[in-house]
């Protein structure tokens, strides 16, 4: 009975301890968001969005839209009569709309720029392991054909065993009817090791 006192009081001030601390944090649960001062944004489709006006800045059409606008602003500007007029011959506001659609532009181009050249660097990994593989693929298989040739050397083709059994078939002919051949030696004569002098 003793222990089990003990065991209770340990568990009670065990339970105390964590009561009166701060709570523990769960580690099989994500943590709740912490709210930020700066406000947040997917880099992911920021790119995409900063690669489409990067393209569109770079084609024609906007170029046909700027000098639109601009031509019409000049005009207004200058023929208007001068309560209508926002902007006078300086055309400072002008300038000012420029510049900032300048300074707009050349980072948005520039984000553009980067992420094509990760793309690129990524397609060039990609494509030197293609090649790595193919050409250990051509070296095996460069291996491979070498060994069947070699093997191919071994072997009796067609045309050889033809060429044998045509000789083996003379040599049977001629036995049979009695005749030698030149020399006096048949060829399984010499092929044995024999003379003609051992018969």
């Amino acid at each position: 009975m003793v222990p089990e006192r003990e065991t209770t009081t340990r568990e009670r001030a065990a339970s105390g301890a964590t009561a009166s601390s701060r709570a523990r944090t769960r580690l099989d649960q994500p943590r709740p968001p912490r709210r930020r001062l700066l406000p947040e944004w997917d880099p992911e489709s920021f790119g995409r969005l900063s690669e489409r006006v990067a393209r569109f800045l770079g084609t024609g059409r906007f170029i046909v839209w700027m000098t639109v606008v601009i031509i019409i602003w000049v005009v207004w500007n200058v023929s208007a009569p001068s309560g209508l007029r926002f902007d006078e011959y300086p055309f400072i506001f002008l300038t000012l709309m420029l510049s900032l659609q300048a300074s707009y532009a050349a980072p948005l181009i520039l984000l553009a720029q980067n992420r094509q050249d990760d793309r690129d660097r990524v397609n060039l990994e990609q494509d030197r392991k293609q090649n790595e593989r193919s050409i250990a693929d051509t070296e095996y298989l460069t291996r491979e054909i070498a060994a069947l040739r070699i093997g191919l050397g071994e072997v009796a083709t067609r045309d050889w065993i033809r060429s044998e059994l045509q000789d083996v078939l003379k040599e049977l002919e001629e036995r049979q009817d009695g005749h030698r051949p030149e020399g006096g030696v048949f060829p399984a004569d010499r092929s044995a090791g024999r003379d003609v002098h051992d018969r």
